[in-house]
């Protein structure tokens, strides 16, 4: 008898899935990492589904893989060699909302966008919102700490995060943190699951912050430079006179062509960067004006201020099409360094300079209210990976972004991808430090071995 048969047989008729084809559907991110041989994969339906898997893989040491919706660029849910692939997808329940605490409690499944939805019936909103939160579940924003677009005033998902319900490797049930504001009893066990990607253990429900939603539509501008570095300058000066944007994204040349190029904006031939930004605050039509005459007085050349919800939804709708531009190109390497936000116009540049020294296409997006960059190294499809300059350019830019007092990864995670580069931050007393507290919690390193430390 095979193991999994076991499985097979201490779970629900469906929910344990052996076909090749269907496991290799799960066995991938949006990475071009190639996946192994799993044995199967779990669709869990419920925390008993998830407790089976992990007791009968602790029994029989089988190695686990959880996933949500498969966005991650990172490679933290591809899949290796005899794995089980345990997919939270189907756990969609809003088990709670309460508008008088202000928080909800939820399902690993739940998709970020619905959240945010079911908030905004109550006059709340659920903050964090990846560029990915349509499909992107809140489990895989929890296991890699996801940023998004509105981080800039409402921080990352560990800042929305107040307590999870995990399960642990031999099947034990773990609830951390609280539903209350406060709380520092103990040690900081959510903030510690946050960002772990599933390396500690499986997040079947979480008790999520919510926050009063704005009371009006918010107020956009976009602001067209012919120097990064003035646009750096601008968004420097938008912070320090305490505008408390909502949004502040830059989009470099190359991304903004790969835009035009997908669909016709009017990108005008001096323009080297973009700046994006949002108000969401009671004044935010004035904020926005504001934040329009600090780009002018930096050097723009061109600002425009949304009259109404639907420009304003246009002119986010270009940030958001940067991903999908830049895959037409090709294969796509997508990183995601954060830098002190002062330094940020000194980073892109070294970015360009790294396309340049090595003759690949690079595309940078940056979430420019926090430093956080992603350069996306375009190379040809076909290819098991990257070619070796692609590695060399990619490796100037993490040496650089350390070099400024910045980390590999803002929002993405660790994953299979940054392996490589991860002395160069941790160290070796980080890293055994980290070791150590990956043995607690998952002794036989069954939990997504090869991931994150």
């Amino acid at each position: 008898m095979r193991p999994i048969d076991a499985l097979m047989d201490a779970l629900p008729d469906g929910r344990v899935l052996t076909d090749p084809d269907v496991i290799d559907s799960y066995a991938r991110d949006r990475t071009f990492l190639e996946p192994g041989k799993p044995l199967g994969v779990v669709l869990a339906a419920s925390r008993d589904d998830v407790v089976t898997t992990m007791k009968w893989a602790s029994e029989h040491r089988v190695p686990v893989v959880p996933r949500g919706g498969g966005t991650g660029l990172a490679g933290a849910s591809v899949a290796g060699d005899g794995a089980i692939i345990l997919s939270l997808a189907r756990m969609t329940a809003i088990r709670e909302l309460s508008p008088a605490d202000e928080i909800a409690v939820v399902e690993p499944g739940v998709i970020t966008a619905d959240l945010d939805r079911a908030a905004r019936k109550h006059g709340l909103m659920y903050a964090p919102d990846p560029s990915s939160y349509e499909i992107s579940t809140i489990g895989g924003n929890l296991a890699t700490n996801a940023g998004g677009l509105r981080c800039v005033k409402y921080g990352v998902t560990r800042d929305s995060a107040l307590g999870l319900e995990v399960v642990l490797a031999d099947g034990r049930i773990l609830n951390t943190g609280r539903r209350t504001m406060k709380g520092v009893t103990g040690y900081d066990l959510t903030g510690l699951f946050v960002g772990s990607e599933g390396t500690l253990g499986v997040i079947t429900a979480a008790t999520v912050r919510l926050r009063r939603a704005p009371s009006g539509p918010p107020a956009t501008f976009a602001a067209e430079f012919g120097s990064l570095r003035d646009a750096g300058a601008a968004v420097s000066a938008i912070m320090a006179a305490g505008c408390q944007p909502s949004l502040m994204e830059l989009l470099d040349r190359a991304t903004l062509e790969a835009i035009d190029d997908m669909r016709t904006f009017g990108l005008e031939a001096g323009t080297t960067a973009m700046l994006i930004g949002q108000s969401d605050a009671v004044d935010g039509q004035a904020v926005a004006e504001r934040m329009e005459r600090i780009c002018m007085e930096n050097g723009a050349s061109f600002v425009a201020v949304s009259s109404s919800p639907q420009e304003a939804e246009e002119l986010i709708g270009l940030r958001r099409m940067a991903y999908d531009a830049k895959e037409r190109l090709g294969a796509c390497l997508v990183e995601d360094v954060c830098v002190p936000r002062s330094v940020l116009p000194e980073m892109i540049i070294a970015i360009e300079a790294a396309a340049v020294r090595h003759g690949v296409k690079i595309c940078t997006v940056a979430h420019a209210g926090d430093g956080n960059l992603h350069p996306v190294f375009i190379f040809d499809r076909g290819t098991v990976e990257p070619p070796p300059e692609v590695w060399a350019a990619a490796d100037d830019v993490f040496t650089h972004a350390l070099e400024l007092g910045g980390t590999l990864t803002g929002e993405h995670g660790v994953g299979l991808l940054k392996q490589r580069w991860l002395a160069m931050e941790a160290g070796p007393v980080a890293a055994e430090v980290q070791r150590g507290i990956k043995a607690v919690f998952d002794p036989l390193g069954i939990l997504n071995p090869g991931k994150a430390i």
